[in-house]
């Protein structure tokens, strides 16, 4: 019989580290460190951040999960949801913006029309380019916002801005709001996950996604659908072939003792608190996150509804992109997966930061050449998306927001490409308790700029429509830092009555 472990005791053993060094110097793999849901369960824990945070709803619910599409490096709504007749009229003639432009590469070219034929789709009629014909089928499900405006034209900053409510770092991401708001459904899985670009990561990286002032756990967890290891450190790797149920019993043994002893002397520490619970939950996501990813059972049907390794039609040569629409595909049948078991928000990325000819959405020289394996990928896969979730029902509580950190110029440059446009730019929502086959806000004869300037639309209104359709006030989902009340929204934000269905 082993001796009962002298840890379990009121002060700590002068000579052992303590919980928050023993964790700091050691700070390895999730396998040996992951913890049993003992210390919260059994009271041991300082109250503080302990167990599950309850809900914060003030009102009735529209929506219980969220879908972010974020295409990064700024997508051309002209060239994809947003038609300009007057560009096809004066297509090569030079541009005449009325105003003088501060453009960020000197962008200011001939007008340049649509590098897509458009057609009318649904009973909405609402066109779409040829590139994202896909959406198609689901068209009037769609509510467009045409007259969205920025705050800067560089993509760090207006990433961040899209991604926070914030154009500096610092500050958390939408899921991280989300998830501290709503908690998630399963406790074997995280509230919020982030499925970044299979190339890498985009502008700022995981900052879009981090926490920062909000408790750690509210983070979004990273996941690479179809890398051989897509959840880094969630299992020991090869080298830790000494690892066995023993010694990972032992080791958690030890560390509640040591748990216990550091909870008595020093009470509501949140960031070592936060810590435990990832490591709690990464030993629950050993069981529960490899079957939320095993797509094998899926049916073929569906496999290839979404693209996945497939590509069953004939497309010119710039848009059949076969790479494209398997990763983008995977990643949105993984968040399918991911909310019907209760994960509260799931974030898909398209185009990362780095590579020549460009992989994101950053189209300064060839918008025809850039855009259309990305466009032609995120369309097959979002209209998949969508059809999915109608039918198995959850369509009607999960909201879908497509969206990107500007768009780009009527004009061209270098004949080819567009500069960017933080003036005007396109988001569209779904499902969650939107009203579809709709516009709520449209953009100037050329799409340069809302053709009601006064009364544009911002991010800040999205959070804050998005908050009130999980039943969140966007006012009063605050958190105290630096002696100010921090919300998503700022000091800003309208909820969009329009959008609402």
């Amino acid at each position: 019989m082993p001796h009962p472990s002298p840890f379990h005791r009121t002060h700590r053993h002068p000579g052992l580290p303590s919980r928050r060094e023993f964790l700091w110097q050691s700070g390895g793999g999730l396998g040996g460190l992951a913890l049993a849901t003992l210390l919260g369960r059994d009271g041991l824990l300082a109250t503080e951040g302990a167990g599950e945070f309850p809900s914060r709803r003030q009102q009735p619910p529209r929506a219980r999960r969220v879908i972010q599409l974020f295409m990064a490096g700024a997508a051309s709504h002209l060239d994809l949801f947003d038609f300009k007749p007057e560009l096809v009229r004066r297509h090569g003639q030079a541009s005449d913006f009325g105003e003088s432009v501060e453009a960020f590469q000197d962008g200011l070219g001939p007008w340049l029309k649509p590098v897509w034929d458009f057609r009318p789709y649904g009973q909405s009629g609402h066109p779409l380019s040829e590139v994202v014909a896909d959406l198609a089928p689901v068209v009037d499900d769609l509510a467009f916002v045409h007259n969205m405006v920025g705050r800067t034209g560089i993509h760090s900053q207006a990433t961040y801005l899209q991604a926070t409510g914030f154009q500096m770092p610092g500050f958390p991401g939408m899921g991280s709001w989300v998830s501290y708001g709503l908690g998630s459904d399963n406790e074997n899985l995280p509230a919020f996950v982030v499925l970044p670009d299979h190339r890498g990561f985009a502008s700022n990286g995981p900052k879009n996604w981090d926490a920062a002032f909000l408790p750690g756990q509210h983070a979004g967890t990273m996941i690479f659908p179809g890398r051989p290891n897509p959840i880094t450190d969630l299992f020991p790797g090869a080298h830790a072939d000494f690892v066995s149920a023993e010694s990972e019993a032992a080791t958690q043994d030890l560390l509640a003792g040591l748990n216990q002893a550091h909870a008595a002397e020093r009470e509501g520490d949140s960031r070592l608190e936060a810590r435990i619970r990832s490591y709690e939950l990464a030993a629950r996501m050993q069981m529960a996150a490899p079957e939320a990813l095993d797509i094998s059972r899926e049916p073929e049907s569906l496999l290839d509804l979404y693209g996945i390794d497939r590509s069953t039609r004939s497309w010119p040569k710039e848009i059949n992109a076969p790479e494209e629409m398997d990763a983008f595909g995977r990643k949105c049948l993984i968040a399918r997966r991911l909310v019907e078991r209760g994960v509260r928000f799931v974030q898909i990325w398209s185009g990362n930061d780095n590579g020549f000819p460009r992989r994101n959405w950053d189209s300064h020289e060839d918008i025809r050449r850039d855009h259309g394996p990305l466009a032609r990928g995120f369309a097959r896969g979002a209209s998949a998306l969508i059809q999915d979730l109608k039918q198995r029902g959850l369509l009607e509580d999960t909201l879908i927001l497509w969206t990107t950190e500007f768009g780009r110029m009527p004009s061209s440059q270098g004949g080819l490409g567009r500069d960017h446009n933080p003036y005007c730019f396109t988001n569209w929502l779904c499902g969650g308790g939107i009203r579809g086959g709709v516009v709520c806000g449209e953009s100037d004869p050329w799409g340069y700029k809302p053709v009601n300037r006064n009364q544009p639309t911002t991010v800040y209104d999205i959070h804050a429509t998005m908050l009130h359709l999980l039943g969140l006030d966007h006012t009063r989902l605050t958190f105290r830092h630096n002696g100010i009340d921090r919300r998503l929204t700022d000091v800003h934000g309208e909820v969009i009555s329009g959008l609402l269905g």
